[in-house]
């Protein structure tokens, strides 16, 4: 699902930002990411979507290999990638029915199947009943949901997730990290970055933590979300 064989980036100014990185996450895993800032967290998500090459090192996201695809190739790589925000990026002139549209739009769905699509993730994220609301009318817990309902329409195999709890309160917290396992259940590969170790300690999930470019602990305690 995502392989990184002795992966290496430096910037332009000769910062090292990975140092020599290996990892290999399977399909239908839950992945934590944590680290400092600095520690190489955003890097990684960025070379997994192809907004960064690597320096020296192979990387495969669903049997791509992601260093030589071509700039033709990228939509369809990132068609199989959701990505998450910690800022949201719902388009605010459209409600919330559209915003999680739009990501069908853009592949070309057929209208109908469209409504069947944004309908479920309406569903599975609690907010049917906010179908025509618009994002200045919602909680920060709920456009977070819209966003994760608008990464997962399409269906994708992997979801990307960069700090996605860092402007909610705990109870939003929770409630996001539950659409996630919902998300993972139902079969697609997560990833979350984050800074939130409550979080990462109560679920019992893989957990890679990462200092200074580098890979210093790869812990899978498996399971599931932990209730109170």
């Amino acid at each position: 699902m995502i392989v990184l064989e002795n992966v290496s980036k430096a910037y332009s100014n000769g910062s090292p930002a990975l140092n020599n990185v290996s990892l290999n996450i399977s399909k239908g895993e839950f992945v934590f990411i944590v680290g400092n800032s600095g520690s190489g967290k955003s890097t990684l998500i960025k070379l997994l979507l192809r907004e960064l090459t690597p320096t020296n090192g192979k990387i495969y996201v669903n049997d791509r290999y992601l260093n030589k695809i071509s700039r033709r190739k990228l939509p369809m790589l990132r068609r199989d990638i959701g990505v998450v925000f910690q800022d949201f990026r719902l388009l605010p002139d459209r409600n919330v029915y559209d915003n999680i549209a739009f990501a069908q739009k853009v592949v070309e769905a057929p209208v109908k199947q469209t409504r069947a699509k944004v309908l479920s993730m309406l569903s599975l994220v609690g907010l049917l009943d906010k179908y025509k609301s618009f994002p200045n009318e919602l909680s920060g817990g709920e456009q977070q949901r819209v966003a994760i309902a608008r990464a997962l329409v399409n269906n994708p195999a992997i979801l990307l997730c960069d700090e996605p709890t860092g402007n909610l309160d705990p109870e939003n917290t929770w409630e996001i990290m539950k659409v996630l396992e919902e998300a993972n259940r139902r079969g697609t590969t997560v990833l979350v970055v984050t800074h939130n170790h409550e979080i990462v300690h109560a679920m019992h999930k893989r957990v890679i933590t990462m200092s200074n470019g580098n890979i210093v602990d790869d812990i899978n305690r498996g399971g599931n979300l932990y209730e109170n």
